[in-house]
């Protein structure tokens, strides 16, 4: 089989769905219309047990299905980016500096796309949590969602989720057993000098020399500190100092990235950068403050459920294509956080050629949204079969 006939029908109904998420896209914990609309096809649905306000503006709906049996959890995210879209079609962001840029609106509407299905059908065992969650992209709303307890509190066993994936060929399927998403902290280095005038930089404790002395020696930890096979980046992503030529500023600003799927390849990299940083500036006569921000922690995949989810995968594939063994990457995703918490998968699906991720002229294609629909029903059927 492919996509699900009965989804397939309402694949009109899904896309006029996913571009009213994109005309009204929302940023981090505050999805609260993007929430609303959720509920409200939930509603329409005929589903009842409707939890709001999780993480501020999360979504915890629950279908029954026929007889006892275990919950089973689906997990999309709702929020969008702060950037500009530059796409040009009739349904792009109303909303100045805010956009659908990574396909979450597309998530939305997979989940609510298996939602109306399971809904309709309840061909299944147990129960079914749809986790609709807001702040992926920032501050980790699927954290807040697991310390607010809806793991204990549905009595989800595992925990699946999709995210779609341009360049890969539509309708396909990728993903892979254990590690498949990066750790992520950032860093930031503020340095205090003594200003003064360019033309006198013996008056002065140059702040621009110590940044600059700084960030070559933190290229250093990758390439000295850390052996070689073992994946790591630390990437330096801003500088900021100075106003004009002619003055020495007392001020400079360093900012970035690490990303590790090692715990103690993260200590090193923290403690040499410490290191550096003190080191450095004694050696330029500077004052330097290192705040280290840890972030998501790697993305850790099941192998039992993976196995499963592939195989589900197989069954609606409409790409021809699904890999499972396919390489980790330095992303990360906060879905992490319920990967801690419970067994489960995490899966890319196939976009087809399309502009990237994060990028301004990004738009979901409506004609996965089936896809995605069917590889979740089909993974709560096969799981939870109805006696």
């Amino acid at each position: 089989m492919a996509v699900i006939n009965r989804i397939a029908g309402f694949a009109d109904d899904m896309t006029a769905w996913r571009r009213h998420l994109h005309t009204h896209p929302e940023l981090g914990l505050e999805c609260h219309e993007t929430a609303a609309f959720v509920v409200e096809r939930l509603r329409e649905f005929g589903i009842t047990q409707i939890e709001t306000g999780i993480a501020t503006s999360g979504v915890v709906a629950v279908i029954e299905g026929r007889g006892e049996g275990p919950t089973i959890g689906l997990r999309a995210d709702m929020d969008a980016l702060p950037i500009n879209e530059a796409t040009g079609l009739d349904y792009a962001s109303a909303v100045p500096g805010r956009m659908h840029a990574c396909g979450h609106d597309g998530h939305t509407t997979m989940l609510l796309g298996a939602a109306r299905y399971l809904a309709e059908t309840r061909n299944f065992a147990g129960r079914v949590a749809l986790i609709f969650q807001p702040a992926e992209e920032g501050p980790g709303g699927g954290r807040v969602m697991v310390e607010e307890g809806i793991m204990e509190r549905y009595g989800i066993s595992e925990v699946y989720a999709l995210h779609t994936m341009p360049g890969a060929a539509e309708g396909s399927f990728e993903t892979c057993p254990g590690p498949m998403m990066a750790a992520v902290d950032s860093f930031d280095i503020d340095i205090t000098g003594q200003g003064g005038h360019g033309a006198m930089p013996h008056e002065t404790r140059d702040p621009v020399v110590a940044a600059v002395g700084m960030v070559q020696a933190i290229q250093t930890i990758v390439s000295r500190n850390h052996y070689a096979l073992n994946e790591l980046v630390v990437s330096v992503t801003q500088i900021h100092t100075g106003s004009a030529e002619n003055i020495i500023p007392e001020t400079a600003y360093i900012n970035g990235t690490i990303r590790t799927f090692d715990p103690e390849v993260q200590d090193m990299v923290h403690r040499r950068l410490a290191e550096i940083v003190a080191g450095q500036a004694a050696s330029y006569g500077v004052e330097a403050k290192l705040h280290i921000e840890v972030g998501y922690p790697a993305t850790v995949n099941h192998p039992d459920q993976t196995a499963f989810a592939a195989e589900t995968a197989r069954e609606v594939a409409t790409g021809g294509t699904v890999v499972d063994d396919r390489r980790k990457e330095m992303g990360a995703e906060d879905f992490s956080y319920m990967l801690a918490a419970r067994p489960g998968a995490y899966l890319f699906i196939g976009q087809g050629e399309a502009a990237g991720l994060h990028h301004p002229k990004f738009d979901f294609n409506d004609a996965v949204a089936p896809v995605g629909a069917s590889f979740f029903a089909r993974l709560v059927e096969r799981a939870q079969p109805a006696a």
